[in-house]
């Protein structure tokens, strides 16, 4: 007889998928740690070796600042602002906001417009990922105001795409509908 594996792979993955579930189930805050841990047949040990607290399930940490950090560096010198955030937004498409993560996304943006503690957490989120842009930006040699600037624009572009890419009835793939936001937040700019 052949012995057991003592554990299974994609601890995290599982840990994720398993909360949305039931966050999406019972509500975020009737969810426990416990509860998680068992759906996704591990010890509440091994949650909070991949996450501080069941909030973090669904934030990520900072892997999309990074993504637009790390795009934003990569960026050969002599591109305007706009285009480095384009950039950067595509790269997130690339490495972030999958057809693969799609459904999980729709799923995320659910469980998040029911809590409030939660909608808190995601304003505080676009905070940082829009201070990683102005803070790549500056690093670029941007002047802090219109790196900060094209900050706002780039995250509110961002939450725009986030949205309409993770409905439904979307089919384009991220980079498209954030290009196409960032497109919409610089022509809405003109009319201010």
């Amino acid at each position: 007889m052949a012995a057991m594996p003592r554990w299974k792979p994609d601890a995290r993955a599982r840990l994720i998928v398993a909360a949305v579930e039931l966050f999406a189930e019972n509500g975020y805050e009737n969810t426990t740690v416990v509860e998680i841990a068992e759906r996704a047949a591990l010890t509440k040990s091994t949650f909070f070796r991949h996450f501080p607290d069941k909030r973090e399930v669904l934030f990520g940490g900072d892997a999309v600042s990074t993504v637009l950090a790390d795009a934003i560096e990569a960026m050969p010198a002599g591109y305007s602002a706009r285009d480095v955030i384009a950039a950067a937004l595509d790269a997130v498409g690339r490495e972030t906001f999958t057809p693969e993560t799609r459904e999980f996304s729709a799923r995320r943006r659910a469980v998040i417009a029911a809590s409030t503690e939660l909608r808190e957490r995601e304003a505080l989120k676009g905070l940082s990922l829009t201070a990683a842009m102005s803070d790549g930006l500056t690093r670029r040699g941007v002047p802090r105001l219109a790196a900060r600037i094209s900050a706002e624009f780039g995250a509110l572009a961002l939450d725009l795409a986030y949205e309409r890419w993770s409905a439904p009835e979307c089919e384009d793939v991220f980079a498209i509908v954030a290009r196409r936001a960032l497109d919409e937040v610089y022509a809405a700019r003109a009319e201010c």
